[in-house]
Formats: C-alpha cells, structure tokens, sequence
C-alpha cells in the first residue's frame, strides 16, 4: 500500500513523557511480520479519561472501559490491530476479560485499572489464546517512552493506515518542563462522534480525574467529532488521555488551578493535529478538505450543515476530480435539515466566491475555482444568512482508491 500523498514527511520525533512505559510484540493475531500489540504502563496513582464510539453496537473493549472508567485511575493500556473484538457476543466479552487478566498478572497491577483498545474486522473472534499467552513477552518488553517507542507503538495500533500518527509538545507551568504526547490510528470507517479510530495521549502533568475529563472532552469535541472520511461511524472509538504527575508539578483539579490552560489548550492542540492526520490519511484520499459554515442558527446548526458537505458523495467526488461543481454544496446545504435563507447564501472555493443572493456570484470565474481546487489543502466557505452560528469541520475527496481499499479488505 502507497503512502497517503498527504502524508507528512516524517514521524515526529516526540519527548519522553515520564511516568510511561511502552512495549509492543508481533503476535500475528491478524497480520503476518509486523507488531500487532502494543501495551503502555504508567505509574501508580495516573489519572485516567476516556471518550467513546457513540455506536450502539459498541466493541466489547470499548464496554470493559466504560465499566472501568468510573475509577478514574489507570495502570496499563493494551491495544490489539487486526481485529475489532466487536459483534463477537460473550467470546468477546471474555477475551477482554482474559486480556486484562493476564496483563496485570504479568505486570502486578490491578485488573480493573488496565484499559484495553481494539481495531480491525469487525465480527472475528480474536484468539485468546494467543493473545494471552502474548502478554507476559509483551510486559517483558517495556521501555522508557521515547522518540523510538512511540513510533513503534503508533506502528503498532494501525490497520489500514498509510502512515504512523503521532503529535506532541513541550510546555511551561511555574518553571517546570511538563510534556505531552499522542498517537492515534485511523484512515477508513471515518465520522464525528470519532470512528475507526483510536488514540492515547500522555502527560506528565498531575491532574486529578475530574478535571481530565473536562480538558478531554472540550478537546475531543473540537478535534475528532469534527472530521469525516467516508461519513461511517466504527464499533471501536477509544481516546483515552492519561496524566501521571510525574512532572513533579502541583495536581490540577479545575479551571481555575494554574496549569489548567495551558494543559488544555496543548490537548486541544495535540488532539486536532492527529484529527487532522487521520483525515490525510483518509483512505484513497488526494486532497485535505477544510469546510467552514458561518451565520447559521448556532454553532451546532453550523456544525450539521458543514458535515452534510463533507459527508456528500458528490461533493466528495467533484473534489477528487477537482471540478469547482459548486451546485452539489448548494444541494448539501439544502438536505443538511438546518435553517438556511437561500437568497442570502454566499459560497467561496478558496477565495473565489462562486455564489451570492441566490444565485451565481456575478463576477465568478470557474477557472479560478478550478485552479484552487488542484491543491492538496481546499478550502469551501459558506455562508448562510441565518444567525451568529460557525463551525468548521475536515475532511477528504472520494476517489476509486477508496473502493479498491475497502473492497479486499478483507482479503
């Protein structure tokens, strides 16, 4: 498989964040020759968040850490590629249960604070057997988290992606260095609500549970609920964001603490560069889409309106044939099920507004449109002439490589 022409040229090379450990292991639970497992430990006492598929058929991975989040505490992650551990009935049920079993056997840490992650076919039993049998190797494997660990541990988590996703930063709170690290898979099975997607991110910084899960879920809001690939929710979302106090700073609790911030706005920051990462990485994908809608009824009326165009098959494909059609984002604005004036309704492609008042912008030239459309970055604008409501969403173009992907997925 090629790699994504969208790709950036490198894996970045992320900080250690101290109080984590990673490991991974080619089990060849599904794939042949490369690392399929990877497990993170981090110290006693790191504070855990999460955020889930909104699917109701959910993976059982993604049930054994909802039933586990409550605590608010966390120990290990194990992630498993290949194989969805989803629609699998109590086989999978148990296969999450012995998973975690063995893991915190190996490791001497409690069951109910390993968290577990799955991706892959969805409706496959995984092979418990092998997989339990895989965990003491993997515990023995385990190393400081560094630039090397973490490209082998986002190697480790992908399936169908063309390259490895990682993103971090290094901040300052009352003079002390305090870093933060993620690594995300996902390409295809793409939508709000995230999707064939997971990530884990990491932080030094002491934070208690609480106050976690608010920086977690303002950032997940803003960052994976806000692209598309191909509009299909998966069985198996998992973000799960994880502070270990090792930095040494003073535990932040809320808003109001210092710290908090400046933690939260490198969540959001960290979160939407591997949004956007898996959005170049979208399968088959050409061109990075950035779609923003403006006065509409509300931010949330802006937000639907915005995914109806990037949800649309024929938007999608126009791009990818970068054929500045602008009546198909018209048709998207109009089925979004949002307020829209039509005679107000202002459209752009890049910098070229291609429709005003309700009809073709008099000064419009298709030839410029054209012209922007054959960048890898397009941007679509839209305005509504409703209310004060914005939003911007990501995503890609529709090409044949899409189908030629997921039509031998399997095979």
């Amino acid at each position: 498989m090629s790699v994504s022409p969208l790709a950036p040229t490198s894996f970045p090379d992320l900080p250690a964040v101290a109080g984590v450990q990673l490991a991974t292991l080619a089990a060849e639970l599904r794939y042949k020759g490369r690392a399929d497992l990877m497990l993170a430990l981090v110290d006693e006492g790191s504070a855990i968040a999460g955020t889930f598929t909104s699917s109701l058929c959910p993976s059982a991975p993604v049930d054994w850490c909802r039933k586990m989040l409550p605590g608010g505490r966390g120990r290990a992650i194990v992630v498993n590629s290949g194989n969805a551990n989803a629609f699998t009935g109590r086989h999978g049920e148990t296969a999450a249960e012995l998973t975690a079993t063995a893991i915190a056997s190996a490791l001497g840490v409690p069951a109910e604070e390993v968290f577990l992650a799955s991706t892959g076919v969805i409706g496959e039993n995984l092979p418990t057997e092998a997989l339990t049998n895989a965990m003491p190797e993997l515990a023995s494997s385990l190393a400081p988290a560094a630039s090397d660990t973490w490209a082998a541990a986002a190697g480790a988590i992908r399936t169908t992606d063309t390259f490895s996703k990682g993103s971090g930063s290094t901040i300052d709170i009352a003079g002390t260095a305090v870093n933060i690290v993620g690594i995300a898979k996902g390409s295809g099975m793409i939508a709000p609500d995230m999707a064939t997607m997971l990530s884990f991110v990491f932080t030094d910084a002491a934070v208690t549970p609480k106050a976690l899960q608010s920086m977690l879920s303002g950032a997940v809001e803003q960052s994976y609920n806000r692209i598309t690939v191909d509009s299909d929710t998966s069985t198996s979302d998992t973000v799960l964001l994880v502070a270990t106090g090792a930095a040494g700073i003073a535990e932040i609790a809320g808003p109001n603490d210092p710290g908090y911030a400046e933690v939260a706005a490198a969540l959001d920051s960290i979160n939407l560069d591997l949004a956007h990462q898996i959005v170049r990485d979208g399968e088959g994908a050409t061109k990075f889409v950035e779609i923003t809608v403006s006065s509409a009824d509300s931010d949330q009326a802006a937000k639907v309106i915005a995914l109806s165009i990037a949800n649309s098959p024929l938007v999608k494909t126009a791009l990818a044939a970068e054929d500045a059609n602008w009546g198909r984002i018209v048709m998207a604005i109009g089925k979004a099920g949002q307020r829209a004036d039509r005679d107000s309704l202002a459209i752009w492609i890049g910098d070229e507004q291609v429709a005003a008042g309700g009809v073709q912008h008099s000064d419009y030239i298709e030839d410029r449109a054209s012209e922007h459309l054959k960048n890898d970055h397009v941007k679509i604008t839209a305005d509504v002439g409703i209310g004060s409501g914005t939003a911007t969403v990501w995503t890609c173009d529709l090409t044949h490589g899409y189908i030629e992907i997921n039509a031998g997925y399997r095979s």
